[in-house]
């Protein structure tokens, strides 16, 4: 199984892939792991994550939000 933490304009998304399967997760400030309703085709690769991730949050997000960037 593959994780990846992503800074998604401020807010913090861990996203696993389970099989051909990705999962989307919103990390709270204490750690814990709810549910996000977002659906990543399985064709999408780890290396094109970030720009699918823009691609679906961008307009939700104001300048100061920042970006989206891995967390390491």
């Amino acid at each position: 199984m593959e994780k990846y933490r992503f800074n998604v304009f401020g807010d913090i998304l861990l996203i696993e892939r389970r099989d051909l399967a990705w999962r989307c997760f919103a990390v709270g400030a204490d750690g814990k792991l709810g549910p996000v309703d977002l659906a990543v085709p399985s064709e999408v690769s780890h290396e094109e994550l970030p720009q699918y991730l823009y691609d679906i949050f961008h307009e939700g997000a104001s300048l100061s939000d920042g970006d989206i960037f891995e967390i390491l």
